[in-house]
């Protein structure tokens, strides 16, 4: 399961990403906004932030109008690793060499049709482990 979420800059981005997940066969779970009327983009982000942390989504896709409020919101939630996209490059790293369990896309800055191109790249790509795995640990570790 996927979880989704919005503000409202970031509904129609959202929207296509819905579809194009739910073309591929993906299970979602939307988590709102429903409509580009203005809303504050923390409500939604966390609500998607924590299906994961909880386990109730798998992976989570976080869009705002610059990705960067919705990602910095996510990443307050325990156990979340948001990565903000931008390029294909980004979309492949973030999981390869971060396993980022959610992504944030910024729908004023990223084109629609290359947004589906990174959403489908990161769902894709295989977390390397390794090096990579001991750095995750030390993120997750409390600070002193």
């Amino acid at each position: 399961m996927i979880a989704l979420a919005s503000d409202h800059a970031g509904f129609e981005l959202k929207e296509i990403l819905k579809k194009h997940l739910i073309d591929k066969h993906y299970d979602i779970m939307d988590y709102g906004t429903s409509s580009t009327a203005s809303v504050d983009y923390p409500i939604y982000a966390k609500k998607a932030a924590n299906s994961v942390a909880r386990g109730q989504c798998e992976k989570g896709i976080v869009c705002c109008g610059t990705g960067i409020g919705v990602s910095i919101t996510a990443n307050k939630v325990k156990g979340i690793r948001c990565a903000l996209i931008h390029d294909e490059y980004t979309a492949e790293m973030c999981k390869k060499h971060n396993n980022a369990n959610m992504i944030a896309m910024g729908a004023r800055v990223v084109d629609p049709e290359l947004a589906v191109k990174m959403v489908d790249i990161w769902l894709d790509t295989q977390f390397e482990e390794g090096r990579h795995q001991r750095r995750i640990d030390e993120i997750e570790e409390e600070l002193d």
